[in-house]
C-alpha cells in the first residue's frame, strides 16, 4: 500500500506538538533535508515506497502449501502496547482497522493477548501464560523474592483455556512481543531450575517445563539482540514518540484523556482514585524500578539486557520459528550514517533513528556496536530483528520455501517499513496477516 507523506507528516508533526507539551521530545533534522528541498518533492518520491506484501517476499511459495493445522493465533504487543478496549479502541495490532476480526472474518482463530507494556520479558511471559490458560498471574518465589515485588498480579479468565499438547497455539510478537513469546515459549518447554529449587508452594505449572503446547513462534520487527534505542535513550524519549502518535491517532491527547494501563501491579504502580493520567504516568516514570532493578522492559530491550536473556532463552528443537525485519532507513550520502527514508518513516521516530544510525560502542563488558548496526526501523536496529546472536548459539537460516523445525527461519526484510507499518498504523496490512495464517496453517501438526 503506498503511504501518503502529507498524511503521515500531519499525523506525526501533530503528535510532536502535543507530546512537547507534556514529555520533551527533540528532533534534529539536520541530516534529513539533504533529501528534499520541498513537501511537493518529498510527496512526489513517496509515490515510490510502498509496504512489501507477502507476495514479493515470497511467503507463498511454501513446499507446505496445503492446511494441515487449524492452531489458534495469539498475538502479543510489544514495548507500551494495550489492550483491546484500551485507547478509545485504536488497536495495537490494526489501528483503525481490527486485524484480529480481519483474519476472524477470513477463517482463522485469532486472538489478542494483553501483557505489561513496560514490564520485563519474565514478567510479561507469566502474564502472558495466565492470559492464555486463565487464573492469577503467578511471577514465581524466587523471581519475585530476588526483584523485590509481589508474587502475584491480576486474574484473567483465560483467552484459550484449552490449550494443550494437543491442542497447540501459534505465537506471533512484535517488536519486543517477540522476545516475550520466546521468553514463556523456553519456560513451557524446559520450566525454570531456579523456581524449582526454591522452597516454595504452589509451583506454577508455567514453571515445572514439559510443556508441548507451542508449535510455532514468529518475531515481528523483534529486538532479539536489543535495540541501540533502550542503550542511548533514557526511558522518557522513548515513551514520549509512542504515546504522542496514540495521542493523534486516536484524535485527543491519550495521556490526558484515554486510560492507558501500565499494569504494574507487582510494584504497586496502579493508578490511583482521581489521579489524572499523566499524574500516573509521572509517577510510573520517576519510580525507582527503572534505576535500581533489572525487571523492566528498558532493561531488556538493551543490547546486554537482550543478551543476557538469549544466555538461556533457547530455540527449541520441535518448534518453528520465523523472524521478519523492517527497514526504513537508508545511507546519507554526505555522512554515511543511517537517516530516515523520506515518506516512509514516521517523522516522530526521526530522534531515535538519527541515533540509532551513527550510534557505535567499544566498552569493557558490552556488545560491540559498529556500523552494521546503523540500518534500523525507527526503534529497533535491522541487525538484530533476524534472530539472537549475542549470547546465543540459535542457528538462524534464510527461508526459502521449506521452514526448518528448531532453526530460525529469517524471512526477507520488509524495505521501506517501519516499527509502526508491519503492525498496520499508517499502511493496510490485512493481506500480509492473512497470508501470515496461511502460512502458519501449513505447517505439520
Amino acid at each position: 500500500m503506498k503511504k501518503s507523506l502529507t498524511k503521515l507528516l500531519g499525523i506525526s508533526l501533530l503528535a510532536v506538538a502535543m507530546t512537547a507539551s507534556i514529555l520533551p521530545i527533540r528532533v534534529n533534522a539536520t541530516e534529513i533535508t539533504e533529501e528534499s528541498s520541498s513537501f511537493i518533492e518529498a510527496e512526489k518520491r513517496s509515490e515510490a515506497f510502498e509496504f512489501q506484501e507477502p507476495e514479493d517476499v515470497q511467503i507463498d511459495n511454501l513446499t507446505l502449501d496445503k492446511e494441515q493445522n487449524n492452531y489458534p493465533v495469539v498475538l502479543v504487543h510489544g514495548f507500551l502496547g494495550w489492550g483491546r478496549d484500551e485507547v478509545a479502541g485504536f488497536k495495537y495490532w490494526g489501528g483503525t482497522t481490527d486485524l484480529q476480526e480481519k483474519m476472524r472474518d477470513s477463517g482463522y482463530e485469532v486472538y489478542t493477548a494483553t501483557v505489561g507494556p513496560i514490564s520485563s520479558n519474565w514478567d510479561r511471559a507469566c502474564e502472558l501464560y495466565a492470559y492464555i490458560v486463565g487464573g492469577t498471574v503467578d511471577y514465581g518465589e524466587a523471581h519475585s523474592s530476588k526483584y523485590g515485588h509481589d508474587r502475584y498480579g491480576r486474574t484473567y479468565p483465560g483467552l484459550y483455556k484449552k490449550v494443550s499438547d494437543a491442542n497447540k497455539i501459534h505465537l506471533v510478537g512484535h517488536s519486543m512481543g517477540g522476545q516475550t513469546v520466546r521468553t514463556i515459549t523456553q519456560l513451557l518447554s524446559e520450566g525454570s531450575e531456579e523456581e524449582k529449587n526454591y522452597n516454595q508452594n504452589n509451583l506454577s505449572p508455567l514453571f515445572e517445563g514439559g510443556h508441548d503446547w507451542i508449535r510455532s513462534v514468529t518475531t515481528i520487527a523483534t529486538p532479539n539482540d536489543g535495540t541501540t534505542a533502550a542503550d542511548a535513550n533514557p526511558i522518557v524519549d522513548m515513551v514520549s514518540p509512542v504515546l504522542g502518535v496514540l495521542g493523534s491517532a486516536t484524535g485527543h491527547n491519550s495521556l490526558i484523556q484515554n486510560v492507558f494501563d501500565f499494569k504494574l501491579d507487582q510494584w504497586g504502580l496502579t493508578k490511583r482514585d482521581n489521579e489524572s493520567q499523566f499524574s500516573y504516568l509521572e509517577r510510573v516514570l520517576n519510580s525507582s524500578i527503572w534505576s535500581k532493578s533489572k525487571d523492566n522492559a528498558c532493561y531488556d530491550l538493551t543490547t546486554y539486557g537482550a543478551q543476557e536473556l538469549n544466555q538461556w532463552v533457547k530455540a527449541q528443537p520441535n518448534i518453528y520459528y520465523f523472524s521478519w525485519t523492517a527497514c526504513a532507513t537508508k545511507e546519507s550520502f554526505l555522512t554515511g550514517y543511517q537517516i530516515p527514508q523520506p515518506g516512509v518513516m514516521n517523522p516522530t521516530f526521526y530522534k531515535n533513528t538519527l541515533t540509532m544510525g551513527k550510534y557505535t560502542r567499544h566498552e569493557s563488558g558490552k556488545p560491540i556496536i559498529d556500523k552494521k548496526w546503523w540500518p534500523n526501523d525507527g526503534y529497533v536496529n535491522c541487525i538484530s530483528e533476524n534472530g539472537p546472536k549475542l549470547g546465543s548459539d540459535d542457528v538462524i537460516v534464510d527461508f526459502h520455501g521449506t521452514p526448518e523445525v528448531g532453526t530460525w527461519n529469517a524471512m526477507p526484510t520488509l524495505i521501506n517499513v517501519d516499527h509502526e507499518d508491519i503492525i498496520g498504523r499508517f499502511a493496510n496490512v490485512k493481506g500480509w496477516y492473512l497470508n501470515l495464517c496461511k502460512q502458519l496453517s501449513s505447517l505439520p501438526q
